[in-house]
């Protein structure tokens, strides 16, 4: 890339002048652009549509979704038309392959409907970034531009439409009459039957043939603003106009050396071999202080006498006297000029307004004390009348926070302490030898009961047997904890598993429920 091939003029722009660039660049060879779309994309049609007959719109919506594939072939002829190096037909269809390999499945995917699609692309196909170096690079000259770029797609979208509905418009009044009049509403919505499908391809087609002018202008403005974003980024205009003179300055320089050459050619020999270095005397008897011109009407001393009295009168010497106030001394008159009086009583008047300027701390630490009372005042309020807001706010009804109400049954289990005996212990020892079920399922009852009216355990039906172990665990009770899944243990291989508890169990685990729980309760 050489910027002085360029065929337009490198400098920075908006961005609105910069698309305006891109719509003259896509006229000047809107030919070639053109006809280089119409090859690409309406095979591409044509197939879809006879591959989806029936579907016309999944035709359409499959083609509309494969633009960001298309555009790649635009971006490649203008990139080098504008640089003087247009390509033909035959030369951009040939570089399609090249063109559609990096990064196409990501154009496709999550990059479809990204608003900067047009500045994004020559990144991508231009600089060959991927991955972090080609985020960082659309961060860096997304910066100032991509705005624009993103009006670009929504303007550019609304234009499709609009010359859509345009076209199939026109369409519509061109159709014969004796065609309308054999239409009803049934027969149109009906059209799904295959008798009318013909018509919903050729609006499609009215779209592909409105993408054909429209794309390629998209594409070039996308492309002038890369570009624009690029000239103030690195500077391509101070660039070209260095080259520019780099290659005026090489022409000239030539003439410069052999004019030279044939200046030194016409000295004479004597002066060529003279020789050039002279010493420097010590002191210069005729420096600037010494005497001379002594013959002439003005000597040395007498201009220098001159010098020296113009360089004491003004505008080279300005002198003033300056007299102010001072403590002791006398009261003087006011001076007779009033416009100096005039003059030091408005600088005093600004003086006294820059003090007061510096003030303004001083008056936000008032307000800030202030602010400071007026919340205090309100915080004291709500707090002397605070037995008066509870009443209104329950006359209001607002939403007041319940207590906790532990449920009644666990697992299917009565857990409520009114339903248990008063010595647990005696009762499943009493119970053990005849029925071992129902005396471990009332001590794993009355375990829940405790968990949930002594310990105060948020137990809800939803919870699991291991649920409730891990929440008794919370409780950093050791021997709560040890107690509790032994029991559980035993307990759910006799619920689920119908395995009888061994005799020997009966003993530890009321032993360990009166230490738990009933400290005080006969043996």
């Amino acid at each position: 890339m050489r910027l002085t091939d360029a065929s337009v003029a490198i400098r920075p722009r908006s961005a609105w002048e910069a698309m305006d660039l891109g719509v003259l660049l896509a006229k000047r060879h809107a030919g070639l652009l053109m006809a280089s779309w119409a090859l690409l994309t309406l095979p591409i049609f044509a197939l879809l549509c006879l591959l989806l007959w029936d579907y016309p719109s999944i035709a359409v919506l499959l083609f509309w979704w494969l633009k960001p594939a298309f555009e790649r072939l635009p971006l490649y002829i203008l990139s080098h038309a504008l640089f003087g190096a247009t390509p033909s037909l035959k030369q951009a269809f040939k570089a399609l392959p090249r063109l559609l390999k990096p990064q196409l499945l990501a154009s496709l995917t999550w990059r479809r409907l990204s608003p900067t699609r047009s500045f994004d692309l020559p990144v991508l196909q231009l600089e060959g970034l991927a991955g972090k170096a080609r985020s960082q690079r659309l961060i860096v000259l997304g910066q100032r531009d991509a705005g624009g770029a993103s009006w670009l797609t929504v303007v550019g979208f609304l234009l499709e439409m609009a010359l859509w509905s345009g076209l199939i418009s026109l369409f519509y009044l061109l159709l014969p009459a004796q065609l309308e009049l054999d239409w009803s509403w049934e027969s149109l919505v009906n059209a799904a039957s295959g008798d009318w499908l013909w018509l919903e391809h050729l609006s499609n087609l009215l779209y592909v043939l409105i993408l054909i002018i429209w794309e390629p202008v998209y594409v070039a403005c996308g492309f002038t603003l890369y570009l624009n974003r690029r000239t103030a980024l690195e500077a391509w205009d101070i660039e070209l106009v260095f080259r520019q003179l780099r290659q005026r300055l090489t022409g000239i320089a030539y003439a410069l050396l052999l004019g030279g050459g044939l200046l030194l050619l016409q000295l004479p020999s004597s002066a060529m071999a003279a020789d050039s270095s002279c010493p420097l005397p010590v002191e210069d008897p005729m420096g600037p202080q010494a005497a001379r011109l002594l013959k002439q009407p003005l000597t040395s001393q007498a201009a220098q006498h001159s010098i020296s009295q113009l360089l004491d009168q003004p505008p080279f010497q300005h002198r003033e006297t300056v007299t102010r106030w001072r403590l002791g001394d006398k009261a003087e008159e006011p001076d007779k000029d009033s416009g100096k009086f005039l003059l030091e009583l408005l600088e005093k008047f600004f003086k006294l307004t820059e003090m007061w300027k510096s003030l303004d701390t001083v008056a936000l630490f008032f307000e800030a004390v202030l602010w400071a009372a007026l919340f205090g005042l309100i915080a004291w309020l709500l707090w002397r009348y605070r037995e008066w807001l509870s009443a209104f706010a329950g006359r209001l009804r607002l939403p007041r926070s319940r207590d906790y109400q532990p449920p009644s049954q666990l697992f299917g289990l009565e857990v409520a302490p009114q339903s248990l005996p008063d010595y647990i212990a005696g009762e499943v020892e009493r119970l053990w030898d005849e029925q071992p079920r129902a005396a471990l399922g009332l001590l794993y009852r009355a375990l829940l009961s405790r968990l949930l009216h002594q310990q105060r355990l948020a137990l809800k039906s939803s919870h699991t047997e291991a649920e409730v172990l891990q929440l008794v665990q919370q409780l950093e009770q050791q021997e709560l904890s040890q107690f509790s899944q032994a029991l559980t243990r035993h307990w759910q291989n006799l619920a689920y598993g119908h395995r009888l508890p061994p005799a020997a169990l009966k003993q530890g685990l009321c032993t360990a429920w009166r230490r738990l729980f009933e400290p005080g309760a006969p043996a």
